[in-house]
């Protein structure tokens, strides 16, 4: 049976501009306050990442309960609800926002659409953080569907005041299905000037459709809580390549590249780069020769960080963070 020969690298993969600013916000807040640092659920969604911080200093929690009084708390990139944000800021922690600002674009929309008395629709994935921080930005009046058959279920106040939005990290391809859907139903429904999907979900998804028609096997790196992971591994399948995700290179199974010269490799955003030099190392050893990268879009998108940790009050100076020296160039 023939094995591996070649490794294909998917461009763009990997950490997106919201995921480095996320890691960032935390590893700058242990370096300026000290460990511990508090953390609302995972920053990102990605065992290797949430590992390398709590061992600097960072304790993840999911209820404001966990947090002592005066501690340092970073919510996560997944953005929070009103609610949660209220009761952080009663308690009186000091609060650093690490939502990823193209999901507090879609709430800033929200907010601003309720005021003139809309309605929403909201696509996405029940019990996700991200759809349960968008849903918690109102008491009520956002309807979640997860899939077509659920558009036909809503039953909104109204129909004249009444807008969609999406989580960011969908299928890019379900999304528009869905989307039709509604517009079929409510065509008078208020549709975003951009599409909610993040740039870097698109832009991943696009290099999945390029890469595998021209592979055997195509291995995608992310954790299953990671919701952009798990659409390339759909998408790669979809298109009809075997796809296999796996959490880092120890899960790889030799039975999976058997008769598979070529194999196509991605990573989710919230994946580093270290975990797939890992995957490529482990893929050489059974016995592949080589490695090119497709040709794809370069993303220089870059967001800012929060007030607070980009200056050091007392020195006037930036703040030097020291990043893991795993996560390799660029990330």
């Amino acid at each position: 049976m023939p094995k591996p020969q070649e490794i294909v690298l998917a461009e763009p993969r990997g950490f997106c501009a919201g995921v480095d600013r996320a890691i960032e916000i935390v590893e700058r807040a242990i370096a300026k306050f000290g460990a511990p640092i508090y953390v609302r659920h995972e920053i990102v969604h990605n065992t290797f990442v949430v590992n390398d911080l709590k061992t600097r200093g960072a304790i993840f929690i999911e209820e404001l309960d966990d947090v002592p009084p005066g501690a340092t708390l970073v919510f996560s990139a997944h953005g929070v609800s009103q609610a949660v944000q209220q009761e952080a800021q009663r308690r009186g922690f000091q609060i650093f926002d690490a939502t990823c600002p193209l999901v507090s674009k879609v709430h800033v929309e929200v907010a601003k659409l309720a005021k003139e008395g809309y309605e929403f629709i909201m696509i996405g994935h029940k019990g996700h953080p991200e759809v349960e921080g968008t849903m918690g930005q109102l008491d009520h009046g956002i309807h979640l569907v997860e899939e077509v058959e659920d558009v036909a279920k809503v039953q909104p106040a109204q129909t004249e005041l009444l807008a969609v939005v999406t989580q960011t990290t969908l299928s890019v391809d379900d999304a528009a299905a869905i989307m039709a859907a509604v517009r079929e139903r409510f065509p008078q429904i208020r549709v975003p000037k951009q599409q909610d999907i993040c740039y870097a979900t698109q832009n991943r998804q696009d290099a999945v459709k390029v890469l595998s028609p021209q592979v055997d096997v195509v291995i995608v790196v992310g954790s299953p809580t990671s919701s952009n992971s798990n659409r390339l591994r759909e998408l790669a399948a979809r298109l009809g390549t075997p796809a296999y995700m796996v959490d880092n290179a120890q899960e790889l199974q030799p039975a999976w590249f058997e008769g598979a010269a070529r194999v196509g490799l991605t990573a989710g955003a919230s994946a580093p780069e270290v975990l797939v030099r890992e995957v490529i190392d482990r893929i050489k050893a059974l016995g592949a020769t080589s490695v090119r990268s497709m040709n794809g879009i370069e993303e220089t998108v870059k967001f800012p960080l929060p007030k607070g940790l980009k200056i050091d009050a007392a020195t006037g100076l930036e703040i030097e963070v020291r990043k893991a020296p795993e996560l390799g160039p660029g990330h």
